[in-house]
């Protein structure tokens, strides 16, 4: 399977990104072009081949045009922005499917941290700390540089940042700077401080791999077929440079969980609490069967797949919620077909679907709880809506 493997040992930033991923694919246009179906003007791409301690990168620079800063309402505009006006220009942009629903992610992922920083609601944050213009070309590029690659997998190294303090718009404050830290503090990411006296990760750069990266670690055994470079504008002891690496990697076969416990004395209420609490925290699939126990009793089998890191987090769940007092495991492999995301078009708007991927033919199946909203607003069945999608 296709693998990118994100060596954060210099930090990652937006622009790092962005650089990194445009050597990746073959076609030096191609950003431009995509970021040309934004109706964000105001900026250009500054794209340069820079060294960085003797290693030659691409450095992205995105340059604000100055005509823009005589005119106060545009510049009033640019600055604040929020997340309902960013997710518009997402929506409303001609840019893959697939992307839009990375770059909203991504872009969540700053929000929440900055509403929280700042103790404001998340719909008034205002990406002026991330710089309106800078944050949408860096996220919103990065979602679509990774739609072009499209990777199975995405894994990372463990994400250095530096130390000491730095300037921003609020004075003085330390590294990791706060809203790095809450990025990293609501995702899996693995990182630490080196001996570097500035900051190495930016807000966006945090959000990019707490979105992209599933692990966190040295890199796995991969065939490496192409190598990019992204090069941050810091002079620094080491080489601040991002370095990306794609290749392929047998498809590990994919092992889960599955766990069971027969229960006898809970009622249905609590039954049906616990699924939803599994579910909640990550279990892969929950389901009940009916069956006879000791003295005829009728009863259930609780079974929850799950992956290995949610184990203990499951049975604690079952524990607590149940009156079980074992739970039985076994590991057991699963094959899986390759399926992501994306929106279609229908005449009622915008349906998420599953795209599944067999044998070189493509299905698609839409989302029920798109479906039901659908049906609801228009007061259909939901099987006419069945229909008009098929």
């Amino acid at each position: 399977m296709k693998v990118l493997y994100f060596d954060c040992s210099s930090g990652i930033s937006g622009n790092m990104t962005l650089g990194a991923l445009m050597e990746l694919i073959d076609d030096p246009d191609y950003l431009q072009k995509e970021l040309a179906k934004l109706k964000v003007d105001g900026y250009h791409l500054h794209v340069s081949k820079t060294k960085k301690n003797g290693i030659t990168g691409t450095y992205v620079d995105v340059c604000l045009e100055e005509h823009h800063h005589h005119h106060h309402d545009h510049e009033h505009h640019h600055v604040h922005r929020n997340l309902f006006d960013v997710n518009k220009i997402i929506d409303d942009s001609g840019i893959d499917g697939q992307a839009k629903i990375l770059a909203k992610n991504i872009f969540l992922r700053v929000a929440k941290a900055e509403s929280k920083v700042h103790h404001e609601e998340l719909m008034n944050v205002h990406f002026h700390e991330v710089g309106a213009i800078d944050s949408i070309v860096d996220i919103i590029g990065t979602a679509i540089l990774i739609t072009k690659i499209a990777p199975d997998k995405i894994c990372s190294s463990i994400v250095n940042d530096g130390y000491g303090f730095i300037e921003c718009a609020h004075g003085m404050i330390s590294v990791p700077v706060p809203a790095t830290s809450e990025i990293f503090a609501d995702s899996d990411v693995v990182s630490r401080q080196i001996d570097i006296d500035t900051e190495l990760v930016t807000p966006t750069g945090a959000a990019i791999i707490a979105e992209l990266s599933t692990a966190f670690g040295i890199m796995p055994a991969m065939k490496v077929q192409k190598v990019g470079w992204g090069c941050g504008s810091k002079d620094l002891k080491i080489p601040n440079v991002l370095k990306v690496s794609l290749g392929q990697m047998d498809q590990d076969d994919d092992e889960v969980i599955v766990m069971e416990t027969n229960i006898d004395d809970s009622n249905s209420e609590i039954l049906g609490y616990t699924s939803q609490q599994l579910f909640e925290n990550g279990a892969l699939d929950v389901y009940y069967t009916p069956i006879f126990m000791k003295k005829n009793r009728p009863a259930y089998c609780l079974s929850v797949i799950c992956d290995k890191d949610k184990l203990e987090l499951l049975q604690n769940i079952i524990f607590k919620q149940t009156s079980t007092i074992g739970i039985r495991y076994r590991y057991e492999k699963r094959t899986v077909l390759s399926r992501k995301m994306i929106e279609i078009d229908s005449p009622y708007g915008k349906i998420l679907a599953k795209k599944v991927a067999h044998d070189g033919k493509s299905y698609l199946y839409p989302e029920y709880e798109s479906l039901k909203k659908i049906a609801k607003e228009n007061d259909l069945g939901i099987k006419e809506v069945y229909k008009l999608i098929k």
